[in-house]
């Protein structure tokens, strides 16, 4: 695991793919998270209710070479935790909007933080560049996902770049299947297991086009069979006790892109003014 990968936002990314022991310690962790940076592996093992075997798969798991090295990642975590001149916790109580408030902040913030650390800079050029290049980017996602794909494909035509997206999966589909190697599919998902994104990340292939996704999950099945990955991090885990997807760290990225594609797209000012131009009756 690398640096810029914290231990919660680890369990987070892979809690899906866990194993039901393996879960047991992820939960233990996230609520139990000061008092394990004093655990051995067999104290966390009793307090989860698992083995010490169990433990050290689930190190692996979670990308580092043993439980030590995961205590040392997460010891500094709490470190900074702490440090912070308001405390914060994963609870949202209603009771206490005001903690509340700060609880959600500390976590987005963290969501973004890390989504940044995790972006790979070479990876980030390519993709800008295959952008930039491509005659047509079609922009896909599915569920919740979708107005960010749809936000993102209104960024790139603003920009001088044509670009496509659609709340309809046969039309996606549609879309998907005509491309050419001249183009780029981008893929918005999570989870990166959507069969419905599957289907299209195929029929694009066969055609020969480059295919980058945004995602959560870097071993993912959508990963896999794309050919540049923008990773991204997300806390909902901790949050809602359920692993739902967080749309903040996915726009970060499309603001990313957008932001570097307007400072050296030469001409993306002046599209940007002739689109303004054209919006700007409605706003009087």
């Amino acid at each position: 695991m690398g640096d810029s990968q914290s231990v919660l936002g680890s369990i987070c990314v892979s809690y899906d793919t866990f194993f039901e022991a393996e879960k047991k310690i992820a939960d233990c962790i996230m609520e139990r998270k000061a008092e394990v940076v004093e655990m051995t592996v067999a104290e966390l093992a009793a307090a989860s209710g698992t083995s010490d075997a169990t433990v050290s798969r689930f190190c692996r798991r979670c990308g580092f070479k043993g439980f030590q090295n995961l205590k040392m990642a997460l010891a500094k975590e709490v470190m900074e935790e702490q440090q912070n001149a308001v405390q914060v916790s994963n609870d949202i109580d209603r009771k206490d909007k005001n903690q509340a408030l700060q609880n959600i902040l500390a976590n987005k913030v963290a969501e973004l933080t890390e989504t940044v650390m995790r972006l790979d800079t070479e990876t980030l050029e390519q993709v800008l560049k295959r952008l930039e290049q491509a005659d047509t980017v079609q922009v896909a996602a599915v569920g919740n996902t979708i107005p960010v794909a749809m936000d993102c494909a209104f960024k790139l035509n603003q920009l001088g770049i044509r670009a496509v997206s659609a709340s309809v999966w046969e039309t996606e589909a549609a879309y998907a299947f005509n491309l050419t190697k001249r183009d780029v599919l981008l893929v918005i998902s999570n989870s990166g297991t959507s069969r419905r994104l599957r289907a299209l990340i195929e029929g694009a292939k066969k055609n020969g086009v480059p295919v980058i996704i945004i995602t959560n999950n870097d071993s993912s099945p959508l990963a896999e069979l794309s050919d540049y990955k923008l990773i991204t991090a997300t806390r909902e885990k901790l949050l809602t006790g359920e692993f739902w997807f967080s749309r903040i760290t996915a726009m970060m990225v499309v603001e990313i892109l957008y932001l570097f594609l307007f400072t050296s797209k030469q001409d993306a000012a002046e599209h940007i003014r002739r689109h303004e131009a054209a919006l700007r009756p409605d706003k009087k």
